[in-house]
C-alpha cells in the first residue's frame, strides 16, 4: 500500500448498550480505493460519521496524514481535505447543476457580508477560483454537459453524480462515498464506475461504504469487512471473496 493518507486507530463507539464500532483499525493509502462492506447494522455508517466529524468516538483516534483530527467538527474535517457524498442526495432543485456544484467549491467561511455585496476584498477572485473548481469537478465525474440543467430534470443516478461532483469541487484529498451505487441501473453503475476511476487518477483517495458487493469489489483495491461493529476481514477483492469468515457472515455460503 502507498503512504497512508487516513489512519483509523482502535475506533470505538457505543450507543447505550449497543457497541456500534468495536476497536476498528485500518489505513487508506494515497490514491487508493478502499471499500467498507458488511450487512445492515454492521457499523459502517457510524464509522463513516466518526471519520467525517459528525460523531465523536468513545475511544480511538483518526489521523489525516500526520494530523490527529479525532473529535473535530465536520466543517473542520472538510477544511482539512475530507469530502463526503451522502447516500441521500441533498440538492437544491431551484438552481442548476453547475450552481449546486459551485456551492461545494466556495469557502463560505472566507466570505464576508461587505465583500459579498460589493465584490471587494478578493471575493470576486475567490468566486472565479470556485467556478474553475466546480467546472473541473463536473468534468471529472462526466456530467459537464448537464451543467445548465435544473436538478429536477435529472435521473436519480445523475443526481448522485452531481452530489459526488459537489463533494469533489472542494478538491479533497480523501473522498468519502456513502452508498453511491444504491438505486442505480446497470448503465448508471458503469457511469459511476468510470467516474470513480477518473477521480482516483487525480489522484484522490476514496473510501466507499457500499451494499452492492460485486460492484465495489470489482472497483476497489482493498476492502474492510465489518460485522456487529467489528472488523472481521481485510484484504484484496480476491482475498475477500474467498475468506471463510466473510462467506459465513455476509456473502452467504454456497451449497
Amino acid at each position: 500500500m502507498t503512504e497512508p493518507i487516513l489512519g483509523v486507530e482502535q475506533l470505538t463507539k457505543r450507543f447505550g448498550g449497543l457497541l456500534a464500532v468495536d476497536c476498528i483499525s485500518f489505513d487508506v493509502g494515497e490514491g487508493e480505493i478502499c471499500a467498507v462492506i458488511g450487512p445492515n447494522g454492521a457499523g459502517k455508517t457510524t464509522l463513516f460519521n466518526i471519520i467525517a466529524g459528525e460523531r465523536k468516538p468513545d475511544a480511538g483516534r483518526v489521523w489525516l496524514q500526520d494530523e490527529d483530527i479525532t473529535g473535530f467538527a465536520d466543517y473542520e474535517v472538510a477544511r482539512r481535505g475530507i469530502g463526503r457524498a451522502f447516500q441521500l442526495v441533498h440538492l437544491f432543485e431551484s438552481i442548476s447543476v453547475a450552481e449546486n456544484v459551485l456551492l461545494g467549491a466556495e469557502d463560505h467561511r472566507q466570505l464576508r457580508m461587505l465583500s459579498a455585496v460589493t465584490h471587494l476584498g478578493g471575493h470576486r477572485r475567490r468566486l472565479e477560483i470556485a467556478r474553475v473548481q466546480a467546472e473541473d469537478a463536473l468534468a471529472l465525474v462526466g456530467i459537464k454537459h448537464l451543467a445548465g440543467r435544473p436538478i429536477g430534470s435529472l435521473s436519480f443516478g445523475q443526481q448522485r453524480l452531481v452530489g459526488a461532483a459537489r463533494a469533489l469541487a472542494s478538491r479533497p484529498r480523501l473522498l468519502l462515498l456513502d452508498e453511491p451505487a444504491a438505486g442505480l441501473s446497470r448503465g448508471e453503475l458503469e457511469v459511476l464506475r468510470a467516474a470513480i476511476l477518473r477521480v482516483r487518477s487525480r489522484p484522490t483517495s476514496i473510501l466507499i461504504v457500499e451494499h452492492n458487493v460485486e460492484f465495489v469489489l470489482s472497483l476497489c483495491d482493498r476492502a474492510i469487512v465489518m460485522n456487529f461493529g467489528r472488523k472481521i476481514a481485510e484484504g484484496t477483492p480476491n482475498e475477500i471473496r474467498h475468506s471463510e469468515a466473510v462467506v459465513e457472515a455476509y456473502l452467504g455460503r454456497k451449497h
